[in-house]
């Protein structure tokens, strides 16, 4: 996959974040339970990603019980994602939980690319990158201001 698709791609996740947690703050507050969006939520997901899985044959259920438990933890940090983004948005404001999300994400990717974590390639963050990290979480913060 070229770098141009890849990124388009993740342009096209990172639009549907805000997308996303308006969407189900809006569910939370109609139906009155921020956990009950949630739940909604996953169950679309899960329901999409099964179809999705099944008719493109790519259903390896035997392979999920070698790979180690600890990678299972993923799951519990898109509920925190979902349940916090879910409750919390409509109070904070959209923009405002998602630029610490943002916030969040440059400061756990940066780490993880510098240690390579969790199987990533790994990438030191030098002096340039860390003054680019900071340029864009500077550009975020700008974002939110009156």
């Amino acid at each position: 996959m070229s770098y141009s698709f890849s990124a388009l791609i993740m342009l096209a996740a990172g639009l549907g974040i805000p997308i996303l947690a308006s969407l189900n703050a809006t569910l939370g507050q109609f139906i009155g339970s921020p956990i009950f969006a949630v739940v909604v939520l996953l169950g679309v997901a899960f329901s999409t990603i099964c179809l999705i899985s099944l008719t493109t044959n790519n259903f390896p259920i035997a392979r999920l019980f070698d790979a180690p438990k600890h990678l299972f933890i993923a799951g519990f940090f898109v509920v925190f994602y979902m349940l916090s983004v879910t409750a919390i948005a409509p109070h904070f404001g959209v923009g405002n939980a998602i630029f610490f999300v943002l916030l969040g994400q440059l400061i756990s990717a940066a780490v993880i690319d510098h240690f390579a974590l969790f199987g990533s390639s790994g990438s030191a963050l030098t002096l340039t990158r860390a003054i680019g990290l900071a340029l864009m979480s500077l550009g975020v913060w700008l974002t939110q201001q009156s």
